[in-house]
C-alpha cells in the first residue's frame, strides 16, 4: 500500500510539474509581442523560401475518399487530451457536412507518454504515414523539431511550446508566439486600481518556462509604474499556499496577478485567501479559465470579483449566444468524447484542425504537401469566426486583442468589451507591446 501510494503521488507531481510548464506558456501561446513602442505585423519568423518541386509530387496520407492527418499529444493522465479531442471533434464537423472535396478527414492520434524519444518516433511515423501534422500538444516537441526542419515539404499546424519548431517556416500555429509581453490589460488595471499597482503580486512555479514568463510581465509591470512587492516561485506540486498568503497581506499587497497559474494552483489559492479572510484585487488569466475554478476554488463567494483576461472568447459557453462557433465547438466535442471537460488545449485542437482544414480547402482537389503548404502560406487572417482575435498564422504575427471578464454570482462574464458585432469582434485591441531592452 505504502508503496502504491508514493507511485500515485510520484505521478501526481509529475502531472502537476508539467501543467504548471505548458499553462504558464499558455499565455505566451495566446500573447506575444513585436516591440516596445508598435503593433505591426512585423512578420518575425515568416518565410518566402521556396517549396521544393517534391513536395508539391508527395500526396502521403491522402486516398479518393480520405485524408489522414497526425496527431502526437501527451495524454497520460490525460494530461493534454484535450488537443487530440478538439483536434478530432473539427474533423468529424467538416466530416458530417461531407468533408473536403469529397475526402473525410481522418485523424490518426499518439500517445507521446510525456518522454522525448516516443515523441519524436510518433512524429517519424506521422511524417512517413499522414499528410499532415494537426493539433499535437506535447512538452517533449524540441525532440521532433530536428525531424520536422529536416522535412520542410511536411506542414505542422500545431501551437507549438518549442520556439525554435515555432519559428520554422513549415510550422503554422493559430496562436502565433513570441517573447515580451501585452500592456492593454496591465494599461487598464492601471487606470482603474492607479494606487493598488504600487503593492503588486504574484505566485510562480519555480519552472524555467514560468520564470522567464512572469519576468516579462514583470518588467512590462514597471515599465508601466507598477510595483511588484512579492513574487515567490515555488516547486510545480504546491497545494498549500497559506504561507504566501499571509506573506502578501503582512507585505500590504493590493492587487494579486495569477495570469500564469492553472486552475489547480489559482483555486487553492483562493480558498487560502478565503481562509485567511485577505481579499486583495485578483486577476486571472487564460490557464484559470476552467469550468471545475469555481466549484474547486470554494464556491463563488470566493471567486466574485476576481478579473480574467486571456486572447480567447468565454469559449465555456457563457458567450454562445453571441459566437455561434462556440456552440459548435462545444456540441462536437461531446460528440467526440461525451462529458469531456473543455481547456485550453481543446481550443487549440479545434484551432488547428480549423486552420488545416481552410488550407486544405484551398489546396486543390488533388491535394499534397506542397500544395497545403502553398495554401497555409496564404492564411494572413484567421479568428475561427470569434473564437480568437485575428491573428496571421503565415506571418507567425502574434495575437494583438484580449477579452476582458470578470466573475460575478459564481459565473465568468465580459466587462467593458466592446460589442461582439464590432470591427474587434468583442475583443479589446488598446496597448501596445512590451519588450525589455
Amino acid at each position: 500500500m505504502d508503496r502504491r501510494r508514493h507511485l500515485i503521488g510520484r505521478m501526481w507531481r509529475t502531472q502537476l510539474s508539467a501543467v504548471a510548464i505548458c499553462l504558464a506558456l499558455v499565455v505566451g501561446l495566446m500573447t506575444a509581442c513585436s516591440s516596445t513602442s508598435s503593433t505591426s505585423s512585423t512578420t518575425s519568423g515568416s518565410s518566402t523560401s521556396p517549396i521544393s518541386a517534391s513536395a508539391f509530387q508527395d500526396h502521403t496520407g491522402v486516398t479518393p475518399t480520405s485524408v489522414t492527418i497526425g496527431n502526437v499529444t501527451t495524454q497520460s493522465a490525460g494530461l493534454f487530451t484535450g488537443a487530440l479531442v478538439g483536434t478530432e471533434a473539427y474533423a468529424d464537423y467538416v466530416n458530417s457536412q461531407g468533408g473536403v472535396n469529397g475526402r473525410k478527414i481522418v485523424v490518426s492520434g499518439a500517445d507521446d507518454q510525456f518522454q522525448g524519444a516516443l515523441n519524436k518516433q510518433s512524429m517519424q511515423n506521422v511524417v512517413q504515414s499522414d499528410l499532415a501534422s494537426v493539433g499535437g500538444f506535447s512538452l517533449e516537441d524540441s525532440f521532433s523539431e530536428p525531424l520536422i526542419a529536416a522535412n520542410p515539404g511536411f506542414p505542422d499546424v500545431t501551437a507549438t511550446l518549442d520556439p525554435a519548431k515555432e519559428m520554422l517556416p513549415n510550422n503554422f500555429s493559430p496562436l502565433p508566439a513570441s517573447n515580451g509581453w501585452p500592456t492593454g490589460p496591465l494599461l487598464y488595471f492601471k487606470q482603474k486600481y492607479p494606487t493598488q499597482i504600487a503593492h503588486t503580486a504574484t505566485i510562480i512555479a519555480n519552472l524555467p518556462a514560468t520564470e522567464l514568463a512572469w519576468g516579462s510581465e514583470k518588467n512590462a509591470m514597471q515599465h508601466l509604474g507598477y510595483r511588484v512587492l512579492y513574487d515567490p516561485a515555488l516547486p510545480a506540486g504546491t497545494a498549500d499556499f497559506t504561507a504566501q498568503v499571509v506573506a502578501m497581506k503582512n507585505a500590504g499587497v493590493q492587487i494579486l496577478f495569477l495570469e500564469q497559474e492553472p486552475e489547480n494552483y489559482a483555486s487553492a489559492i483562493f480558498r487560502d485567501l478565503g481562509q485567511q479572510n485577505f481579499h486583495p484585487v485578483v486577476v486571472l488569466g487564460a490557464p484559470s479559465y476552467n469550468s471545475q475554478l469555481i466549484g474547486n476554488a470554494g464556491g463563488p463567494d470566493a471567486v466574485n470579483g476576481a478579473y480574467l483576461e486571456q486572447a480567447a472568447s468565454l469559449y465555456l459557453g457563457e458567450d454562445a449566444a453571441m459566437i455561434p462557433t462556440i456552440a459548435t465547438f462545444n456540441t462536437w466535442v461531446q460528440k467526440v468524447s461525451p462529458g469531456f471537460s473543455l481547456d485550453f488545449f481543446t481550443l487549440t485542437g479545434w484551432l488547428c484542425g480549423e486552420l488545416f482544414v481552410d488550407a486544405l480547402r484551398n489546396a486543390g482537389t488533388n491535394p499534397s504537401r506542397g500544395s497545403l503548404l502553398q495554401a497555409l502560406r496564404s492564411i494572413t487572417a484567421f479568428d475561427s469566426a470569434g473564437l480568437i482575435p485575428v491573428s496571421n498564422p503565415a506571418g507567425k504575427v502574434p495575437i494583438t486583442c484580449y477579452l476582458l471578464g470578470q466573475v460575478t454570482n459564481g459565473k465568468f462574464h465580459r466587462l467593458e468589451d466592446p460589442p461582439v458585432t464590432g470591427s474587434t469582434q468583442g475583443f479589446r485591441c488598446d496597448g501596445t507591446y512590451y519588450r525589455a531592452g
